[in-house]
């Protein structure tokens, strides 16, 4: 399924993944509409600040995934949709569940149903690795339990299987990418990796943090940006739930260690309660099992293992150290 003779549509477009990804489709000549959260400041997310190259080379859609009216007619004269827009932060689905619900059940419920209704040719769906839980085996496989340990993990198994379900029922050409953790320029401070960065970056000498002992599976955001092309375009993928991870696993203190030495700055690191999960909804190993992309796509990630992670977060560290993107994360401020 040749990439530039198709029409996207990207959900998402204006979050951080999505932003790489509109990226990676149009430097591969696709046609992309972008399809981003409607608001009065006529923001555009990211994409407001992608590189001038790529300025004015694809369509802009504001809407809003909650909304099926939009929602369908964002996709109308699409052949693939990648579907990423969602709610992702944990802390903030435990006050705050319905939103999720909303936002990724019914979100994807709405694009399934327009898809089906359209005839689009493929529907990829976002999944995460937060659906498995704390690993009962690793590497963790596609055949893993699912145990939703937060209300955004849970939203995320049932968004899965509708899904699946509009797969088995109405042959709904639907596939779903399940990516380990993404790291990466232009992620928020709510994830671990930028909350480290921008600390030190700020000049901060004691670091503050969650739990320090969970490992997870880093995958670098080009990785997982050229993981959404692959599943759009390969053969084989339709039904099937496939992991993206770089293989290998590292606790958050480790992480952050590594992250000091290729700061070459002399940090301490303290966990704040604030920053803990409840006891029973941490998740304390993810390590992708990435043998099923290897088969049906040949996928491999370019920055894997160790050596691979380490010149992905010296990029990312090289991005948010620009003083033009480090003023716009509010560092040290604990964000849900």
């Amino acid at each position: 399924m040749p990439l530039k003779k198709k029409k996207f549509l990207v959900t998402g477009a204006d979050g951080f993944i999505g932003s790489h990804v509109v990226e990676a489709l149009v430097r591969e000549g696709a046609d992309v509409r972008a399809f981003v959260f409607y608001n009065s400041f006529d923001s555009w997310g990211w994409l407001d600040r992608v590189p001038e190259d790529l300025k004015g080379s694809f369509e802009v859609f504001a809407g809003d995934i909650r909304d099926p009216n939009g929602v369908r007619e964002a996709m109308k004269g699409v052949d693939i949709v990648l579907h990423l827009a969602a709610l992702i932060a944990i802390p903030y689905s435990y006050h705050s569940p319905d939103t999720y619900i909303d936002t990724n059940v019914k979100g994807t419920l709405h694009i399934l149903k327009a898809g089906a209704d359209l005839c689009v040719e493929r529907i990829v769906c976002t999944s995460t690795s937060e659906v498995y839980g704390t690993a009962q085996f690793v590497p963790i496989t596609e055949e893993h339990p699912v145990v939703g340990q937060s209300p955004y993990s849970a939203s995320k198994i049932g968004a899965d299987q509708i899904a699946l379900s509009f797969h088995r029922s109405f042959g709904t050409p639907v596939t779903i990418i399940r990516p380990f953790n993404t790291y990466g320029p232009r992620q928020s401070t709510r994830a671990v990796i930028p909350t480290i960065i921008t600390q030190i970056a700020s000049g901060a000498r004691e670091v503050k943090l969650g739990k320090m002992s969970p490992t997870r599976d880093f995958s670098f955001v080009k990785d997982t940006a050229n993981a959404f092309l692959t599943m759009a375009e390969a053969d084989g993928v339709v039904g099937e739930v496939v992991n993206f991870g770089s293989g290998f696993e590292i606790s958050i203190e480790q992480t952050a260690k590594a992250i000091a030495r290729l700061m070459n700055k002399d940090v301490s690191f303290v966990s704040e309660n604030e920053r803990m999960r409840p006891v029973l909804s941490e998740v304390d190993r993810l390590w992708a099992g990435t043998e099923k992309a290897q088969r049906l796509t040949n996928w491999q990630p370019a920055f894997g293992g160790l050596s691979g992670f380490e010149r992905g977060l010296a990029e990312t560290i090289d991005w948010f150290q620009d003083p033009n993107n480090l003023t716009l994360y509010k560092s040290g401020r604990y964000t849900i």
